[in-house]
Parts: structure tokens; C-alpha cells; sequence
């Protein structure tokens, strides 16, 4: 994964997974607490993906939404 600065981020609320809502703001970032896949629309493409065994830390991607069907990992918070 390419590093990327989370410098200035002020926010953070924590991730219920969903397959019918999108996050209220679109993040900037998301703190994965434990190792697993995460499933997000991505905002630049609308594009579901599913990011396989992420580990521990900050998956660095603007999402819109976060699957609960497909997302594995847990203790998810968005930073925004």
C-alpha cells in the first residue's frame, strides 16, 4: 500500500457496516482495529472493491460507503 500523510485530520466516528447506507460524510481514511477485508465504495468511481487482509492501521482511501457483506475486518473507524 502507498503511504499518504493523514496529517489534518480532525474527525473520526466509528464504522457500522452497511450494504444500503453510505457513511453521513465521506472519509478520507479508515482505521482498521482488526486484521481482516474491507469492502468500500470508492468515491472518485462509485466502485465497490474489496480490499483483501488488511492489517492493523489506516487503509488509506476515500469511501463513501462500507460494506457489511464482504467486510470481514473489525473495530472500524472512519477518519475524516
Amino acid at each position: 500500500m502507498e503511504s499518504r500523510s493523514i496529517a489534518g485530520l480532525g474527525n473520526a466516528a466509528v464504522i457500522s457496516p452497511s450494504d444500503t447506507v453510505n457513511l453521513p460524510t465521506v472519509c478520507k481514511a479508515i482505521y482498521v482495529g482488526v486484521t481482516g477485508d474491507v469492502k468500500v465504495d470508492l468515491t472518485q468511481t462509485g466502485t465497490a472493491i474489496v480490499f483483501k487482509a488488511v492489517p492493523v492501521g489506516i487503509l488509506p482511501v476515500q469511501a463513501m460507503r462500507v460494506y457489511s457483506t464482504g467486510t470481514t475486518a473489525t473495530n472500524l473507524v472512519a477518519l475524516y
